[in-house]
Protein backbone atom coordinates (compact mmCIF):
# COMPACT_ATOMS: atom_id res chain seq x y z
CA UNK A 1 0.00 0.00 0.00
CA UNK A 2 1.64 3.01 -1.09
CA UNK A 3 2.23 5.59 1.91
CA UNK A 4 -0.17 9.07 1.72
CA UNK A 5 2.41 12.18 0.27
CA UNK A 6 3.83 14.70 3.08
CA UNK A 7 4.85 16.94 0.04
CA UNK A 8 4.84 19.83 -0.99
CA UNK A 9 4.69 21.24 2.24
CA UNK A 10 0.79 22.87 2.74
CA UNK A 11 1.07 26.58 3.83
CA UNK A 12 -2.10 27.11 5.65
CA UNK A 13 -4.13 30.93 5.57
CA UNK A 14 -5.63 30.87 9.24
CA UNK A 15 -5.13 28.53 12.63
CA UNK A 16 -6.02 29.52 16.12
CA UNK A 17 -3.20 27.60 17.97
CA UNK A 18 -2.43 30.98 19.47
CA UNK A 19 -5.90 31.36 21.01
CA UNK A 20 -5.22 27.86 22.63
CA UNK A 21 -2.11 29.18 24.23
CA UNK A 22 -3.92 31.90 25.72
CA UNK A 23 -6.73 30.02 27.26
CA UNK A 24 -3.80 28.14 29.01
CA UNK A 25 -4.81 24.96 26.81
CA UNK A 26 -1.28 24.60 25.51
CA UNK A 27 2.25 25.88 26.09
CA UNK A 28 5.05 27.10 23.52
CA UNK A 29 7.15 24.29 24.85
CA UNK A 30 4.22 21.94 24.59
CA UNK A 31 3.47 23.26 21.11
CA UNK A 32 7.32 22.41 19.84
CA UNK A 33 7.45 19.10 21.49
CA UNK A 34 4.32 17.91 20.97
CA UNK A 35 0.47 17.51 22.58
CA UNK A 36 -2.25 15.75 23.61
CA UNK A 37 -4.75 16.94 21.78
CA UNK A 38 -6.10 20.19 19.79
CA UNK A 39 -4.92 20.36 16.04
CA UNK A 40 -1.22 21.42 15.70
CA UNK A 41 2.23 21.11 17.44
CA UNK A 42 5.61 20.54 15.59
CA UNK A 43 5.65 16.65 15.65
CA UNK A 44 2.36 16.73 13.67
CA UNK A 45 3.28 19.16 11.59
CA UNK A 46 6.32 17.57 9.76
CA UNK A 47 4.38 14.18 9.95
CA UNK A 48 1.61 15.64 7.82
CA UNK A 49 3.83 18.13 5.84
CA UNK A 50 2.67 21.21 7.74
CA UNK A 51 4.98 23.90 6.61
CA UNK A 52 3.53 26.87 8.75
CA UNK A 53 0.81 29.39 8.05
CA UNK A 54 -1.17 32.51 9.67
CA UNK A 55 -1.08 32.38 12.98
CA UNK A 56 -4.23 34.47 14.50
CA UNK A 57 -4.18 36.86 17.09
CA UNK A 58 -7.71 36.98 18.35
CA UNK A 59 -9.30 38.43 21.04
CA UNK A 60 -12.30 36.22 22.05
CA UNK A 61 -16.06 37.06 23.41
CA UNK A 62 -16.96 35.00 26.25
CA UNK A 63 -19.18 32.16 25.03
CA UNK A 64 -19.55 28.70 25.07
CA UNK A 65 -18.49 27.07 21.93
CA UNK A 66 -19.79 23.73 22.67
CA UNK A 67 -23.35 25.48 22.84
CA UNK A 68 -22.64 27.52 19.69
CA UNK A 69 -21.30 24.59 18.04
CA UNK A 70 -24.75 22.73 19.33
CA UNK A 71 -26.79 25.55 17.48
CA UNK A 72 -24.71 24.49 13.99
CA UNK A 73 -26.04 21.36 13.85
CA UNK A 74 -29.16 22.54 13.47
CA UNK A 75 -31.11 22.63 9.64
CA UNK A 76 -31.13 26.29 9.87
CA UNK A 77 -29.49 29.00 12.44
CA UNK A 78 -28.68 32.49 13.12
CA UNK A 79 -26.51 32.76 16.09
CA UNK A 80 -26.66 36.28 17.80
CA UNK A 81 -23.08 38.22 17.63
CA UNK A 82 -21.60 38.96 20.67
CA UNK A 83 -20.87 43.08 21.70
CA UNK A 84 -18.15 44.73 20.94
CA UNK A 85 -14.93 44.35 22.68
CA UNK A 86 -13.47 47.55 24.45
CA UNK A 87 -10.48 49.10 23.49
CA UNK A 88 -8.43 48.43 26.65
CA UNK A 89 -9.36 44.50 26.84
CA UNK A 90 -8.78 44.51 23.08
CA UNK A 91 -5.57 45.76 23.08
CA UNK A 92 -4.38 43.75 26.48
CA UNK A 93 -4.84 40.79 24.33
CA UNK A 94 -3.40 41.15 21.14
CA UNK A 95 -0.26 42.30 22.41
CA UNK A 96 -0.34 39.21 24.61
CA UNK A 97 -1.42 37.16 21.77
CA UNK A 98 1.74 38.15 20.00
CA UNK A 99 4.00 37.61 22.96
CA UNK A 100 2.41 34.11 22.53
CA UNK A 101 3.67 33.82 19.25
CA UNK A 102 7.15 35.08 19.55
CA UNK A 103 7.33 32.58 22.73
CA UNK A 104 6.71 29.73 19.93
CA UNK A 105 9.69 30.91 18.13
CA UNK A 106 11.56 31.26 21.09
CA UNK A 107 10.68 27.26 22.26
CA UNK A 108 11.86 26.59 18.66
CA UNK A 109 8.39 25.99 16.93
CA UNK A 110 8.35 28.67 14.43
CA UNK A 111 9.45 31.05 12.46
CA UNK A 112 8.09 34.10 12.41
CA UNK A 113 8.19 35.75 8.64
CA UNK A 114 8.53 38.94 7.63
CA UNK A 115 9.38 38.96 4.06
CA UNK A 116 8.28 36.42 1.23
CA UNK A 117 12.27 35.06 1.35
CA UNK A 118 12.21 34.72 4.84
CA UNK A 119 9.04 32.56 4.43
CA UNK A 120 9.60 30.52 1.19
CA UNK A 121 13.00 29.43 3.26
CA UNK A 122 10.79 28.60 6.20
CA UNK A 123 8.40 26.48 5.05
CA UNK A 124 10.78 23.95 3.68
CA UNK A 125 12.63 24.38 6.98
CA UNK A 126 12.44 22.25 10.41
CA UNK A 127 10.17 24.51 11.98
CA UNK A 128 6.94 25.89 10.88
CA UNK A 129 6.80 29.12 9.19
CA UNK A 130 4.67 31.57 10.80
CA UNK A 131 2.94 34.92 10.02
CA UNK A 132 1.80 37.10 12.35
CA UNK A 133 -2.18 37.57 11.56
CA UNK A 134 -4.64 39.56 13.89
CA UNK A 135 -8.02 38.32 13.19
CA UNK A 136 -10.24 41.29 14.27
CA UNK A 137 -8.72 44.59 14.97
CA UNK A 138 -9.80 45.13 18.54
CA UNK A 139 -6.44 46.32 19.62
CA UNK A 140 -5.96 48.49 16.98
CA UNK A 141 -6.31 52.49 17.81
CA UNK A 142 -7.87 54.60 15.75
CA UNK A 143 -4.17 56.86 15.30
CA UNK A 144 -3.06 53.67 14.46
CA UNK A 145 -0.02 53.62 16.96
CA UNK A 146 -0.43 50.17 17.92
CA UNK A 147 -0.87 49.04 14.24
CA UNK A 148 2.88 51.00 13.87
CA UNK A 149 4.04 49.12 17.09
CA UNK A 150 2.68 45.42 16.09
CA UNK A 151 3.90 45.74 12.17
CA UNK A 152 7.38 46.65 13.92
CA UNK A 153 7.12 43.45 15.67
CA UNK A 154 6.59 41.50 12.48
CA UNK A 155 2.75 42.17 11.99
CA UNK A 156 1.71 41.41 8.33
CA UNK A 157 -1.92 40.18 8.02
CA UNK A 158 -4.83 41.70 9.57
CA UNK A 159 -8.46 41.33 9.51
CA UNK A 160 -10.60 44.25 9.99
CA UNK A 161 -13.20 42.22 11.74
CA UNK A 162 -14.35 38.56 13.40
CA UNK A 163 -18.11 39.05 12.59
CA UNK A 164 -18.60 40.97 15.95
CA UNK A 165 -18.21 44.77 14.89
CA UNK A 166 -15.52 46.85 15.52
CA UNK A 167 -14.72 51.05 15.35
CA UNK A 168 -13.57 49.86 11.82
CA UNK A 169 -16.44 47.47 10.70
CA UNK A 170 -19.37 44.95 10.27
CA UNK A 171 -18.44 41.79 10.24
CA UNK A 172 -21.11 38.90 8.60
CA UNK A 173 -22.60 36.72 11.35
CA UNK A 174 -22.87 32.64 11.68
CA UNK A 175 -26.38 32.48 9.78
CA UNK A 176 -27.49 29.01 7.56
CA UNK A 177 -28.78 29.58 4.81
CA UNK A 178 -27.88 33.28 4.18
CA UNK A 179 -26.07 35.49 1.65
CA UNK A 180 -23.24 37.50 3.09
CA UNK A 181 -25.41 40.61 2.38
CA UNK A 182 -25.91 41.06 6.14
CA UNK A 183 -25.91 44.54 6.80
CA UNK A 184 -23.52 47.95 6.83
CA UNK A 185 -19.90 47.57 5.95
CA UNK A 186 -16.74 49.28 6.83
CA UNK A 187 -16.87 52.55 9.13
CA UNK A 188 -15.05 55.81 7.86
CA UNK A 189 -11.94 54.63 10.90
CA UNK A 190 -12.46 51.23 8.63
CA UNK A 191 -11.37 52.89 5.37
CA UNK A 192 -8.41 55.06 6.64
CA UNK A 193 -7.17 51.35 8.18
CA UNK A 194 -7.23 50.16 4.63
CA UNK A 195 -5.27 52.60 3.52
CA UNK A 196 -2.98 52.35 6.37
CA UNK A 197 -2.42 48.57 6.16
CA UNK A 198 -1.97 49.23 2.35
CA UNK A 199 0.81 52.14 2.67
CA UNK A 200 2.82 49.51 5.15
CA UNK A 201 2.23 46.06 3.36
CA UNK A 202 -0.22 44.95 5.65
CA UNK A 203 -2.34 42.16 3.97
CA UNK A 204 -6.27 42.42 4.62
CA UNK A 205 -8.11 39.36 5.38
CA UNK A 206 -11.86 39.68 3.94
CA UNK A 207 -12.87 36.24 5.03
CA UNK A 208 -15.31 37.66 8.07
CA UNK A 209 -16.30 41.09 6.92
CA UNK A 210 -19.78 40.80 5.50
CA UNK A 211 -20.77 41.32 2.06
CA UNK A 212 -21.15 45.61 1.88
CA UNK A 213 -17.31 45.55 3.95
CA UNK A 214 -15.97 43.26 1.33
CA UNK A 215 -17.01 45.49 -1.36
CA UNK A 216 -16.13 48.87 0.71
CA UNK A 217 -12.53 46.91 1.03
CA UNK A 218 -12.52 46.36 -2.65
CA UNK A 219 -13.28 49.74 -3.40
CA UNK A 220 -10.43 51.39 -0.96
CA UNK A 221 -7.51 49.14 -1.44
CA UNK A 222 -4.66 49.10 -4.29
CA UNK A 223 -4.02 45.31 -2.63
CA UNK A 224 -5.04 41.84 -3.86
CA UNK A 225 -7.90 40.87 -2.32
CA UNK A 226 -7.74 38.03 -0.05
CA UNK A 227 -10.16 35.54 1.96
CA UNK A 228 -7.75 33.57 4.21
CA UNK A 229 -9.78 30.99 5.34
CA UNK A 230 -13.72 30.82 3.27
CA UNK A 231 -15.43 28.72 0.49
CA UNK A 232 -17.91 28.78 -2.07
CA UNK A 233 -21.73 30.27 -1.21
CA UNK A 234 -22.92 27.96 -4.37
CA UNK A 235 -21.78 25.04 -2.86
CA UNK A 236 -22.77 26.07 0.78
CA UNK A 237 -24.99 28.95 1.46
CA UNK A 238 -23.45 30.06 4.60
CA UNK A 239 -23.15 33.64 5.55
CA UNK A 240 -19.86 33.32 5.45
CA UNK A 241 -18.84 31.87 2.45
CA UNK A 242 -17.83 34.05 -0.93
CA UNK A 243 -20.58 34.54 -3.60
CA UNK A 244 -19.73 33.84 -7.50
CA UNK A 245 -19.47 37.98 -7.12
CA UNK A 246 -17.08 38.02 -4.89
CA UNK A 247 -14.98 35.25 -6.44
CA UNK A 248 -15.15 37.43 -9.56
CA UNK A 249 -13.96 40.95 -7.68
CA UNK A 250 -11.06 38.84 -5.84
CA UNK A 251 -9.77 37.15 -9.60
CA UNK A 252 -9.84 40.99 -11.00
CA UNK A 253 -7.53 41.78 -8.21
CA UNK A 254 -5.44 39.19 -8.45
CA UNK A 255 -5.96 38.21 -5.40
CA UNK A 256 -7.35 34.58 -3.48
CA UNK A 257 -8.98 32.23 -1.30
CA UNK A 258 -7.81 29.80 1.30
CA UNK A 259 -10.04 26.93 1.20
CA UNK A 260 -11.33 26.55 5.14
CA UNK A 261 -12.13 22.62 6.98
CA UNK A 262 -14.71 24.06 9.11
CA UNK A 263 -17.41 21.49 8.66
CA UNK A 264 -19.87 24.30 8.66
CA UNK A 265 -18.92 25.96 5.82
CA UNK A 266 -17.85 22.55 3.77
CA UNK A 267 -21.00 20.71 3.80
CA UNK A 268 -23.78 21.99 1.40
CA UNK A 269 -26.51 21.16 4.47
CA UNK A 270 -24.25 23.90 6.64
CA UNK A 271 -24.06 21.32 9.73
CA UNK A 272 -20.98 21.41 11.98
CA UNK A 273 -20.59 17.45 11.72
CA UNK A 274 -17.31 16.29 10.41
CA UNK A 275 -18.49 12.58 9.28
CA UNK A 276 -18.28 13.51 5.35
CA UNK A 277 -16.28 12.80 2.51
CA UNK A 278 -13.29 14.67 1.60
CA UNK A 279 -15.30 15.20 -2.12
CA UNK A 280 -16.62 18.43 -0.65
CA UNK A 281 -13.59 19.58 0.09
CA UNK A 282 -13.01 18.77 -3.69
CA UNK A 283 -16.38 20.28 -4.72
CA UNK A 284 -14.82 23.63 -3.38
CA UNK A 285 -11.46 23.89 -4.87
CA UNK A 286 -13.25 22.93 -8.17
CA UNK A 287 -15.73 26.11 -7.60
CA UNK A 288 -12.91 28.73 -6.73
CA UNK A 289 -10.59 27.17 -9.54
CA UNK A 290 -13.46 27.91 -12.16
CA UNK A 291 -14.17 31.46 -10.64
CA UNK A 292 -10.09 32.91 -9.54
CA UNK A 293 -8.05 30.34 -12.01
CA UNK A 294 -5.45 28.13 -10.44
CA UNK A 295 -3.48 30.89 -9.25
CA UNK A 296 -5.38 31.95 -6.94
CA UNK A 297 -6.46 29.18 -4.81
CA UNK A 298 -5.05 27.93 -1.53
CA UNK A 299 -5.82 26.15 2.18
CA UNK A 300 -7.24 28.23 5.20
CA UNK A 301 -7.73 25.45 7.50
CA UNK A 302 -8.61 27.32 10.91
CA UNK A 303 -7.07 24.60 12.46
CA UNK A 304 -7.44 24.92 16.62
CA UNK A 305 -10.73 26.73 15.71
CA UNK A 306 -13.14 24.65 13.96
CA UNK A 307 -14.51 21.02 14.04
CA UNK A 308 -12.45 19.53 10.63
CA UNK A 309 -13.61 16.57 8.26
CA UNK A 310 -12.69 13.36 10.08
CA UNK A 311 -10.34 11.95 7.25
CA UNK A 312 -7.85 15.19 8.18
CA UNK A 313 -8.87 15.28 12.05
CA UNK A 314 -5.07 17.31 12.63
CA UNK A 315 -2.70 18.65 10.85
CA UNK A 316 -0.87 15.16 10.90
CA UNK A 317 -3.81 14.04 8.65
CA UNK A 318 -2.98 16.72 5.80
CA UNK A 319 -1.55 13.67 3.95
CA UNK A 320 -4.98 12.28 3.15
CA UNK A 321 -6.00 15.31 1.44
CA UNK A 322 -2.77 15.70 -0.81
CA UNK A 323 -4.29 11.72 -1.85
CA UNK A 324 -7.57 12.85 -2.28
CA UNK A 325 -6.15 15.98 -4.81
CA UNK A 326 -4.11 13.29 -6.58
CA UNK A 327 -6.94 11.14 -7.05
CA UNK A 328 -9.11 13.71 -8.19
CA UNK A 329 -6.74 14.36 -11.05
CA UNK A 330 -4.74 17.60 -9.51
CA UNK A 331 -0.81 17.23 -10.96
CA UNK A 332 1.98 17.92 -9.10
CA UNK A 333 2.20 21.81 -10.67
CA UNK A 334 -1.08 22.67 -9.77
CA UNK A 335 -0.72 20.22 -6.40
CA UNK A 336 2.34 22.98 -5.49
CA UNK A 337 0.29 26.40 -6.14
CA UNK A 338 -2.71 25.18 -3.73
CA UNK A 339 -0.30 23.90 -1.07
CA UNK A 340 1.67 26.86 -0.96
CA UNK A 341 2.86 28.48 -4.20
CA UNK A 342 0.05 30.39 -4.35
CA UNK A 343 0.54 31.88 -0.86
CA UNK A 344 3.92 33.00 -2.15
CA UNK A 345 2.94 34.64 -5.21
CA UNK A 346 -0.55 37.27 -3.52
CA UNK A 347 1.98 37.91 -0.62
CA UNK A 348 4.95 39.03 -3.16
CA UNK A 349 2.46 41.26 -4.75
CA UNK A 350 0.85 42.64 -1.02
CA UNK A 351 4.27 43.07 0.74
CA UNK A 352 5.84 44.30 -1.98
CA UNK A 353 9.33 42.53 -1.30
Amino acid sequence: MTAAPTTPPIFDGHNDLILRLLRGAATAEGVAAGLPDGHIDLPRAIKGGFGGGFFAIFVASPSNRSERQEEMTRAEYDLPLPPMIPFEEGLETTLRGAEALEALEAAGAVTICRTVPELETAIHGPRMAAIMHIEGAEGIDPEFETLHQLHARGLRSLGPVWSRPTIFGHGVPFRFPSTPDTGPGLTEHGKRLVSECNKLGIMLDLSHLNEQGFDDVASASDAPLVATHSNAWAVTPHSRNLTDRQLGIIAESDGMVGLNFASAFLRPDGQMDSDFSLDLMLRHIDHLIKFLGEDRVGFGSDFDGALVPKDIRDCAGLPALRAAMTSHGIDSVLMEKLCYGNWLRVLRRTWRD
